[in-house]
This record gives C-alpha cells, sequence and structure tokens, in this order.
C-alpha cells in the first residue's frame, strides 16, 4: 500500500480529511520505523470492522489540578490519545498530570503519542489495555493483555529517547499483518516470561483501577522535566542506538 492510498483508504471509510491525515500520520511514522504490524495493515483492519464511527470525537469529561478524564464517545483510541496528545500541548501541566481515557481502543504503537510529548518537551509515559490475549507462563486463560509501556524523554540536542515495549513476545500487530502466528503470541522472556507477565499484570490492574466503566482504556503522567540526561546518555553511548532511534 502506497501513502496515497493509504490516505484515499482512511477518506473512503468516512473519516474527514483531518482525522484522516491524523491516523494516516500514526500509520506512517509506524511504517516508516518498521513497525509494520501498527503500519498501513491496520488500515486494512479497521476496513473490517463493522462499528467503526468516523463522526464519533473524544471528550473531556473531567479537569482537576494534576488529573483529567477522557471518554472516547465512540472515537477510536487513535484519534483519542491524538486528541490527549494535542491538549496536554497546548496546556502543560504546572509539575504533572494524570490522564486517564476510558473506551480508548485501538491505540495503536504508543511510542508514536510520547515522541510527540517529548518533542514538545514534555516527559510522558503511557500504558494501554487491549483484549486479554498473554496467558499465565505456567498455562491457563489469557489474562491481560499485550499492555505495552511507552516513556518520552526529551533532550535539548537531538532526538529524545522513545521507549515502546509490548509485554508480548510478539504484538498483535504482527499477528494482524501475518508476521506471527497467534500462538507465538505469550509473555516474552522465556524462562524468565513470569517477569513479563507480572508487568502486563500489574499495567493491566493499574489501567483498570482508574476505569470507571469496564472496557480498554489508557492511562497517561506527562511532565515538565526538570533535567536533561539525554545529551549526557548518547554521549556516553559513543554513537550506539538508544530506543527511538531510526
Amino acid at each position: 500500500m502506497t501513502p496515497a492510498e493509504a490516505q484515499e483508504r482512511l477518506l473512503a471509510l468516512g473519516f474527514s480529511a483531518e482525522d484522516a491525515e491524523r491516523l494516516f500520520l500514526h500509520f506512517d511514522d509506524a511504517e516508516t520505523r518498521g513497525k509494520l504490524g501498527h503500519g498501513y495493515s491496520r488500515i486494512e483492519w479497521l476496513e473490517t470492522l463493522p462499528d467503526i464511527d468516523p463522526g464519533a470525537r473524544p471528550e473531556r469529561v473531567l479537569t482537576e489540578s494534576g488529573y483529567e478524564r477522557w471518554h472516547g464517545r465512540g472515537a477510536l483510541g487513535y484519534l483519542t490519545l491524538s486528541a490527549i496528545v494535542d491538549s496536554q500541548l497546548a496546556d502543560p501541566p504546572t509539575h504533572a498530570r494524570v490522564v486517564a481515557a476510558e473506551r480508548c481502543f485501538p491505540t495503536g504503537m504508543l511510542g508514536h503519542y510520547v515522541r510527540r510529548l517529548a518533542e514538545g518537551g514534555l516527559v510522558a509515559a503511557l500504558t494501554a489495555t487491549s483484549p486479554a490475549r498473554l496467558g499465565h507462563p505456567d498455562g491457563g486463560p489469557k489474562l491481560a493483555g499485550t499492555n505495552p509501556l511507552a516513556l518520552g524523554i526529551p533532550s535539548s540536542r537531538g532526538e529524545p529517547v522513545v521507549v515502546d515495549v509490548s509485554m508480548g513476545q510478539v504484538t498483535w500487530g504482527d499477528v494482524i499483518a501475518g508476521h506471527a502466528n497467534e500462538e507465538d503470541l505469550v509473555p516474552f522472556g522465556g524462562e524468565h516470561a513470569h517477569k513479563a507477565f507480572a508487568l502486563a499484570l500489574g499495567l493491566q490492574a493499574l489501567v483498570d483501577s482508574l476505569l470507571l466503566e469496564p472496557g480498554f482504556g489508557a492511562v497517561l503522567l506527562v511532565a515538565r522535566p526538570d533535567a536533561d540526561p539525554v545529551p549526557a546518555f548518547r554521549e556516553h553511548a559513543h554513537g550506539l542506538r538508544l530506543p527511538g532511534d531510526r
């Protein structure tokens, strides 16, 4: 799929030009970074979903000092998180803010959102839940989503550091794109898979504990940095690729 075709197919789904562009930027970012499971293949997946509402708009339903709550209101999670990022960049916290997003799915490549925040000068940590796809390493039912954790750290010189790690050995996007089989979707780590499973379950419980309604959601921590560690990390790494670098 070419970039032009990707944009045309998003418009054909009924999204406004602005929302289609937001979605395209997300999928294109994933595609160009080699995250094909979160790239253009997701457009083909969206085309198979029967209940997309391209006119839905997320809503900020609660604003307090240091805390916000958003509701997807039927919008794709991609667009909900994009709206949240726009809001944080337009009105950054004095020090730090926690944002809980309900009915926020699918969310895609979480590194895309924390990178935008880091490029805007903010520290960010983001996680999101998904259908239960990871089981206990000892067997049994699926108990947690792949529940990625993304961290964005700004830099006064060069690119920010962006960490985006799924708790699965592969991602659901890899399965959708045909790069992996569903049976490959287990906690990463081999004989140490209990560590990834523990993180997945902990992140699941963290998000679920901040939602008023059952369903999938996301939790974002955004803060103004008080220090600038990334340039020193890069100097110490002597040119080695750091997380998030192309």
